[in-house]
């Protein structure tokens, strides 16, 4: 398939080739037929993509705050690195799109292949797209048409908050795409409608849909017009949907409102409002937030799960709906907001000329290629690419953000061969297999298992997905890398011990079974260890994880996703003390904070006391209730009247130990890039796994144990 992405560092649009995404559970994949590029939406992205690192940080102020403390607890380096990535991230530009149905995934009724539909997909020859994202167009509705159904939901979805009455005056302030249909959408409600806008090209548009019209531009005065428009009562209500950095759309609203007037964002515009102009009006002010109800939710949108049409009476897809019965009754009419056509494999220029006319609106892609050269799975990045004998040669299963900027970098510095990146979206996978030198980029996890040339497999993908990926790879006689957690449950613990058990019986030399445990590589743990081997009475550890608030609604917090965060991201804590102890880990005890008004999760900030064959003992305090401000990791240990505290991953202290007593990085290292390359030699020397297999199942084991003493408490 093609897709069009936006560099956000650079500012450059590209069309790029990558396999086709599989179909997934809950959605539909579907061939596009014709896409409309958002003027306003996609211009601001291309535009914000072209600026300078000092512009980008203007315009973003609350993520500069974010930064700057970021740069005071990991350092300055790590945050550059963790910028650069996030900018160097690709965006899938686009969400208009209608296309024909070419595969229904399992879970999705009331759709079937050959069903032509409106969705939010992006601009991609072949595109998948949840249910509840997804729409069937009526046969009286053409494409052209249909493609305008999302892009009009939005101005819908503001006007459902500002709730127009028959006969009221309304305003729509700004007359571009969104604002033209907004002005449709009110007299649909039987509203009079005054359009503001400095292009007079578009205030025609509006008054052939039946708008009166105001050009400050041409000396109008926007007050003295609204004034006029309402009879000299005030308008009724204000839509913004203006894209501006000026804060001016809202004070002239509140001044053109009458007494409770309502006034609805819908575009983008500053927000220094005045107190009196709201105050002595009691105005009401609200940001509309995309499609409607039920965006952005997970549960809704990924998961299918439909709000009660008795509770939630428009939702995004049944605003998508309304939308197209408008179409088919003739009461919104888009054609006339068509202004340009292209082929879509001409993106290029059409963007061009996105960014140098600012009169354009409707900016129609048509796609003509036939459907079944769309449906590629795999995609050859480096055709002259060879694999020498004895290598470790990789394929990856997951390529986020942990992958693209950790773990795919360390073993490429290890010297493994990268051979296949697997996505199921398959676009990340060309992005991050070309940065990083993979031969090939595919959405068939299959063909890259069965393929002979591949020994090693890294999966790092949701935590849902770790042990049917492991299983599935140690199957297929693979050595195997898994970011943490190994699993989720003690099910798949089983299945995964009876899949380890079985390779003695089927190959000569048994897969190496490695969990992405880097902190014991990290060098002052690594030097903490040698430390301690010299003290042979039992030990006391302190570890705090001072983790940070992320919402209730995280997958990470999902028990049946990511596991809760015990299991994702605790267990690095236990696999350290057990490093660190040296001995078999023989009882444990956990406690996590009780309920509160107003705190949805708890077991996040919980106290893991764990105690070992040798005599030690030691705390995990994970805690998300904590001050960022504050370091995020740190590790004490007491021992033979010395003790040792680490912060951070970056400073490490000795009290009392002989001939040491600080151990300090300029950069900040958790041993990502040690825990990759003792595993990369260890297959290509053919030596056991730098952690052994069962520590791997112990910690495994005693993770789920806390998880179900935390959660039966």
């Amino acid at each position: 398939m093609k897709q069009i992405l936006q560099d956000m560092s650079k500012g450059v649009t590209t069309l790029t080739e990558a396999p086709a995404p599989m179909v997934g559970d809950g959605a539909l994949l579907i061939a596009t037929t014709i896409t409309l590029v958002s003027a306003g939406t996609e211009r601001m992205l291309i535009d914000f993509g072209k600026a300078s690192y000092i512009e980008k940080a203007r315009q973003q102020p609350e993520k500069v705050k974010m930064v700057l403390q970021k740069v005071k607890t990991d350092g300055l380096m790590t945050t550059i690195e963790a910028v650069q990535s996030k900018l160097g991230q690709p965006l899938p530009l686009g969400y208009c799109n209608v296309g024909v149905v070419v595969e229904v995934g399992k879970g999705v009724n009331g759709f079937k292949v050959g069903d032509r539909v409106a969705s939010n997909g992006p601009h991609a020859d072949i595109v998948k797209v949840p249910k509840n994202l997804c729409t069937s167009i009526p046969e009286n509705v053409d494409d052209e048409s249909a493609v305008f159904t999302v892009v009009a939901s939005i101005g819908l979805q503001g006007l459902r908050l500002a709730q127009p009455t028959l006969g009221e005056f309304f305003v729509v302030t700004g007359v571009g795409l969104i604002g033209l249909l907004t002005v449709q959408l009110l007299r649909a409600h039987g509203c009079r409608v005054l359009a503001i806008d400095f292009d007079q090209a578009k205030l025609e548009l509006a008054k052939r849909f039946g708008a009166d019209t105001c050009n400050p531009g041409g000396g109008e005065d926007p007050l003295a017009a609204g004034m006029v428009f309402s009879r000299g009562q005030g308008v009724d209500g204000v839509m913004i949907t203006a894209s501006t950095k000026s804060s001016d759309p809202v004070t002239q609203a509140a001044q053109m409102c009458r007494k409770r007037g309502r006034i609805v964002l819908v575009g983008v515009t500053g927000l220094e409002l005045n107190r009196a102009d709201f105050y002595e009006k009691e105005l009401s002010f609200q940001v509309s937030c995309s499609y409607g109800p039920g965006r952005y939710d997970p549960v809704y949108e990924e998961k299918g799960q439909d709000y009660p049409l008795g509770f939630v009476r428009w939702t995004e897809k049944r605003n998508f709906e309304a939308v197209l019965d408008l179409l088919v009754s003739g009461q919104l009419d888009v054609k006339p907001l068509i202004t340009h056509r292209f082929a879509f494999e001409d993106a290029p220029q059409a963007y061009q000329l996105l960014t140098d006319e600012k009169s354009v609106l409707g900016l129609l892609l048509r796609y003509s290629s036939p459907v079944d050269g769309r449906r590629i799975k795999q995609v050859t990045l480096r055709p002259e690419a060879t694999f020498p004998v004895g290598k470790a040669v990789v394929g990856f299963i997951g390529a986020g953000n942990y992958a693209s900027r950790m773990l795919i970098p360390a073993f490429k510095a290890a010297g493994a061969q990268l051979h296949t990146i697997v996505t199921a979206g398959g676009v990340n996978g060309v992005i991050h297999g070309e940065k990083a030198g993979f031969t090939e980029a595919s959405t068939d996890l299959e063909a890259m298992l069965s393929n002979s040339a591949i020994n090693t497999v890294a999966v790092v993908t949701r935590h849902d997905t770790h042990a049917r990926f492991v299983v599935q790879a140690l199957k297929a006689g693979k050595h195997v890398f898994v970011e943490k957690p190994l699993c989720l449950t003690f099910g798949e613990l089983d299945q995964i011990e009876k899949s380890y058990s079985a390779l003695s019986t089927q190959q000569p030399a048994r897969s190496l079974l490695m969990v992405g445990f880097n902190r014991r590589f990290a060098p002052q743990v690594q030097k903490m260890k040698a430390l301690l081997q010299s003290v042979k009475e039992p030990k006391s550890f302190l570890m705090t994880m001072n983790a940070g608030a992320i919402p209730a609604n995280h997958w990470a917090q999902d028990s049946a996703v990511g596991g809760g965060r015990i299991i994702g991201e605790a267990c690095h804590f236990i696999d350290l003390m057990r490093f660190l102890a040296g001995s078999p880990i023989v009882s444990v005890q956990a406690r996590r904070m009780g309920e509160s008004p107003g705190v949805a999760v708890t077991e996040d900030k919980a106290s893991i006391t764990i105690g070992f064959e040798n005599g030690s003992f030691g705390t995990i305090m994970y805690l998300a209730n904590g001050a960022a401000s504050y370091p995020k990791e740190r590790i004490e240990v007491f021992a033979a009247g010395r003790v040792l505290q680490l912060d951070n991953f970056r400073s490490m202290k000795g009290y009392g130990w002989p001939g040491f007593k600080k151990m300090n990085l300029w950069k900040q290292d958790k041993g990502q890039n040690a825990c990759v390359a003792e595993f990369v030699r260890s297959i290509e020397l053919e030596e056991v796994s730098p952690i052994p297999y069962d520590e791997i199942i112990e910690v495994a084991r005693v993770t789920l144990e806390i998880v179900e003493s935390l959660r039966k408490q």
